[in-house]
Formats: structure tokens, sequence, C-alpha cells
């Protein structure tokens, strides 16, 4: 068990930092994922691959601190804030962008691009069908290049990827 929650663990990890975005919020989803994955174990039926099964786990994890998180009242950033290094600041930029898409658009942008599952997968992982997952990761990089500043950038990411599946 232990071994199985290492192997896992990373992704997992990188699933709940991009569909956070608040990294306090992202280490409770984690928590809360390797829990429930532990929990369910006994009910994981092998109807998909494992690594799908923890995805979605991971991803209702996050949905329900994100539920959580909306009920609390939101601090103020100071003002004497540092300014971080450009590798960060691009990075934290994409984060940023990435939590002001709609949380549909969001999971399936994050499972299709940091995660590399494919439609069928992803559709699995949302409980959808593979159409929509297509609609929302069209939507969302379109969202997602807009908030960036890059507008053309979207239809060339949709037509690339639509190549390649």
């Amino acid at each position: 068990m232990e071994q199985l929650l290492r192997d896992h663990y990373d992704r997992v990890a990188a699933v709940c930092r991009r569909l956070c975005a608040n990294p306090e919020d992202a280490a409770d989803a984690t928590q809360e994922a390797m829990i429930a994955i532990v929990r369910g174990l006994p009910r994981f039926d092998g109807r998909s691959a494992f690594s799908t099964w923890v995805y979605r786990v991971a991803t209702n994890s996050c949905l329900d601190e994100l539920r959580r998180v909306q009920r609390r009242p939101v601090a103020a950033i100071p003002d004497d804030v540092a300014v971080p290094p450009p590798d960060t600041a691009l990075r934290l930029d994409i984060d940023a962008a990435l939590g002001r898409l709609p949380v549909d658009f969001r999971a399936a942008v994050v499972l299709r691009d940091l995660c590399g599952l494919d439609y069928d997968e992803i559709s699995s992982v949302l409980d959808v069908a593979a159409g929509t997952v297509r609609s929302r990761i069209a939507r969302g990089r379109a969202q997602l290049a807009e908030l960036l500043g890059n507008q053309n950038d979207a239809a060339d990411v949709e037509l690339d990827d639509a190549k390649n599946d």
C-alpha cells in the first residue's frame, strides 16, 4: 500500500496544485485524495486503468476542496509581497489564469495538458461524454490563451491536439 501511494503521490499532487491553484488548498486536497484512495481501494473494480481511477479520486477531492474554499472568507494580499523571478512569474501567471477558468474547463485542460490523459480517460474521470471533454478543453484553452494575452495561440493548440487524437 505504501509503495502504491508513493508511486502515485506526485501525479495526485500535480493535479491538485493545478486544479486548486492555492498551495494550501492543493495540499489539503492531495491529502484527502490519498486518504480516499486508501479507503476506496477495495471498491476499485478494474473497469478503467488504476491511474485513471486515481485521477478521478484526485479530481473529486479537488472539487470538494474548491467547494469548501468558496464558503471561506478571502484574505487580502499584503502590498510588500516580493516579485518572483521570471520563470516563476510565468508559472504563477499560468496558475493564476488556470485558477480563473471555470472548474469544468480547468479540470479538462489540466487532465489533458498536465496529466496527458486521452479524451476517453478524461471522459471517465469527469464522468461526461467525450464530446463534452473536447468542448471543455477547447473552450478552456481559448479562455486560458485570452487570459494570458495569446488569443491566436488557442486555435493553434486546438488544431495540433486534434491532429494527435
